[in-house]
C-alpha cells in the first residue's frame, strides 16, 4: 500500500490537487523543498536548517523543508507537483523521472573531489557473517526499495561480483532507513546489511552506531551521486537562479545538509548506469513504488 502522507509540514500541501499545484508552480512565492527521507525526518529537518535560510536569503522565496514517509511518496509528490525542488537518491531519481518525465536534474553533490560515492556492506561483528560467502542462506538488510545505495548497488554487486542473488542465495530484507540498516546490523537483529558509506560515517561521528561492534564486508562499484531536481515548468527565470544557488553554494553548514563538500552540473545521462542495472537485477521501473 502506497503510504501518501508526509511526516513534516505538509498539511497544505495535500490539500491541493495535481492540477492546482501545476497551476500556481511557476513562479509561487514558497518553494517546497524536499529532503530525502534516508534517516528520521526530524534529525533531517534539524540539519537542513542552515540550508532553509540560504535559500530564503538567496532566492528571496519562502522555503519549506519537507521530508516524505518513504521514497515512494517523495516520488509521488514531485509526479504531482506538491513539491518544486526535490534531493533524491540517484536511484529514487530514476524512478521518479520514468513517472514524471518534465522533473529536470541541475546539481549533484560533490565529495572527495568526485561526484560518486559507494555503498558499504556491514556485519555484527560478532555474528555469524564474517565474509560476503557468509551473507548465503541468511537475511540480508537493505533500506527502502527505490534506494541506490542501500539497496539496488549492493544487491547488484552482490549478484556481479559474488554471485549471490537475492531471494535465492540469500533473503532480502527492507528496513527503511539506512540508518535503521546500521541499528539492527548492530544489535544483531539481522546479521549483515548495506547502507551509504557517506551516512554510515556520519552514523559513527554522531555516535548513533559504535564501529568496533560492526565489520566492513565490502564496498560497492562507485555510483553517481545524489541529484538535485525541480520541476521543469517554473519560471525559466527562477530556474536559473535555483541553478545557480546550488551550483554556488559555499556555506559548509548549508553542504553539510548534503554530505558533500560542493555541488556540480549534471544531466539525467549521468544515471543512464542506474537503469541498466535495474536490467542486470530485472527490476521493472514501471512496477516499483
Amino acid at each position: 500500500m502506497h503510504r501518501r502522507n508526509f511526516v513534516l509540514g505538509t498539511a497544505a500541501v495535500l490539500s491541493l490537487s495535481p492540477v492546482a499545484a501545476f497551476a500556481q508552480a511557476k513562479d509561487p512565492v514558497k518553494l517546497r523543498v524536499a529532503l530525502l527521507p534516508d534517516e528520521n525526518a526530524s534529525t533531517l529537518i534539524q540539519q537542513a536548517q542552515p540550508l532553509k535560510d540560504y535559500l530564503e536569503k538567496t532566492l528571496g522565496k519562502q522555503i519549506e523543508l519537507v521530508v516524505t514517509t518513504d521514497y515512494s511518496s517523495m516520488i509521488e509528490a514531485m509526479r504531482f507537483g506538491r513539491i518544486e525542488i526535490a534531493y533524491f537518491g540517484p536511484f529514487s531519481y530514476v524512478l521518479a523521472k520514468s513517472r514524471a518525465p518534465g522533473i529536470e536534474p541541475f546539481a549533484v553533490g560533490v565529495e572527495k573531489g568526485s561526484p560518486t560515492y559507494q555503498s558499504i556492506l556491514i556485519a555484527s561483528a560478532d555474528g555469524p557473517v564474517k565474509s560476503i560467502e557468509d551473507i548465503r542462506g541468511k537475511p540480508f538488510g537493505f533500506g527502502d526499495q527505490a534506494s541506490t545505495s542501500s539497496h539496488l548497488a549492493p544487491r547488484a554487486h552482490l549478484l556481479k561480483k559474488y554471485k549471490l542473488e537475492g531471494n535465492k542465495d540469500y533473503k532480502v530484507v527492507h528496513l527503511g532507513t539506512h540508518d535503521a540498516v546500521a541499528r539492527a546490523v548492530q544489535a544483531g537483529q539481522i546479521p549483515a546489511g548495506a547502507l551509504s558509506e557517506q551516512i554510515y560515517r556520519a552514523l559513527i561521528a554522531r555516535k548513533t552506531i559504535d564501529e568496533t561492534k560492526l565489520i566492513k564486508l565490502d564496498l560497492s562499484e562507485p555510483i553517481p551521486n545524489y541529484p538535485i531536481t525541480m520541476q521543469g515548468d517554473l519560471a525559466p527565470a527562477l530556474k536559473e537562479k535555483i541553478r545557480a544557488a546550488f551550483l554556488d553554494v559555499k556555506d559548509p553548514a548549508v553542504l553539510k545538509s548534503f554530505r558533500v563538500e560542493a555541488f556540480a552540473p549534471t544531466d539525467d545521462k549521468a544515471y543512464d548506469i542506474l537503469r541498466e542495472t535495474a536490467k542486470i537485477l530485472n527490476l521493472d521501473l514501471g512496477k516499483m513504488s
